[in-house]
């Protein structure tokens, strides 16, 4: 199965943006935030906040430093549980994981790594192609 890559950031709760499936500022909640904050944290990733790399896949991923494994579906999303510095961790995932994946991973292998030089994480195009209107 293919590794997918984002870019997360971070606006008072991560969010990322995917320019490929049509996703600006989708955010992690409940729980997945905070296993986010405490991955980064763990791992020293520098500047975290303005952007990082995180890797993912349903299949092992090489140096990967996480899997977290589904719990249970809930309101079209599914809960996944894993050790993040060392500590077990419980978090929501929304539908927007089938925009990756025809069906729900049973495990999510991670990786991340400090944003790679010259990439912007946040979707910019999105921004000056997007019209507002009021009626």
């Amino acid at each position: 199965m293919p590794t997918f890559t984002i870019y997360p950031y971070y606006t008072g709760c991560w969010v990322f943006d995917d320019a490929k499936i049509g996703l600006k500022a989708e955010s992690f909640v409940c729980g997945v935030s905070e296993m986010i904050s405490a991955l980064i944290a763990s791992l020293a990733i520098p500047n975290a906040h303005n952007g990082f790399e995180l890797n993912f896949s349903d299949t092992p991923i090489k140096g990967y430093q996480v899997n977290v494994h589904w719990e249970r579906s809930e309101c079209n999303g599914n809960w996944y549980y894993g050790k993040i510095a060392d500590k077990i961790m419980h978090g929501w995932l929304c539908p927007a994981l089938f925009k990756y994946f025809d069906k729900t991973p049973k495990i999510i292998y991670v990786k991340v790594a400090p944003l790679p030089a010259g990439v912007d994480p946040i979707w910019r195009e999105f921004e000056q192609h997007t019209s507002y209107h009021f009626y």
